[in-house]
């Protein structure tokens, strides 16, 4: 089924079909709060006011972008504005909660200790970037979004995506280096 279609049926008031959406959706907001936030109660928290919000924001769609698209910019809105209320940024203990630690066969014990020292570093750094560079990073890097994907999620430029990619690196390599 088609988005337009799909959405239609929603506003119809077809709860089946938004169900269909959430079901769809729900795990791909969840990993990219997530990679955003990093805190799992605020991964649930922030991918349920996200289906809410969602819900509300239909009858605005324009058939313009994609659906999916139109969900991840609903998401980063809402990842930033929690992250903004609360002032909570990435930490790496909330990084690592409830996630295993990389096989280590390949490594030895030293080897481990300084590739888990260079994530934490990183997650941390990553944490501190200004709202836009964290999200445009997130995006590029742990979602394979493209460039053009990017700028359509946060309703921006083709050229304000390739800068704010760029000035996050160039942070993050500051950062990483203190």
């Amino acid at each position: 089924m088609e988005d337009k279609q799909i959405v239609e049926a929603v506003l119809g008031g077809d709860t089946r079909r938004y169900a269909e959406i959430v079901r769809e959706y729900q795990q791909k907001v969840a990993n990219l709060t997530y990679k955003m936030c990093g805190n799992k109660l605020d991964v649930e928290e922030v991918t349920q006011q996200v289906f809410v919000e969602l819900y509300m924001a239909l009858p605005r769609f324009r058939f313009d972008s994609k659906l999916s698209s139109f969900i991840y910019r609903i998401t980063v809105n809402v990842v930033c504005k929690m992250m903004n209320r609360s002032k909570r940024f990435v930490s790496a203990d909330q990084l690592q909660e409830n996630r295993p630690e990389r096989p280590s066969s390949d490594r030895n014990a030293e080897q481990q200790i300084i590739y888990n020292e260079q994530m934490e570093q990183l997650r941390t750094a990553i944490g501190k970037l200004k709202d836009e560079q964290r999200t445009a990073l997130v995006l590029y890097t742990f979602e394979d979004f493209s460039y053009n994907e990017i700028a359509e999620v946060m309703q921006c430029s083709l050229s304000k995506v390739e800068t704010l990619i760029f000035r996050a690196k160039k942070n993050l390599a500051k950062m990483v280096k203190q």
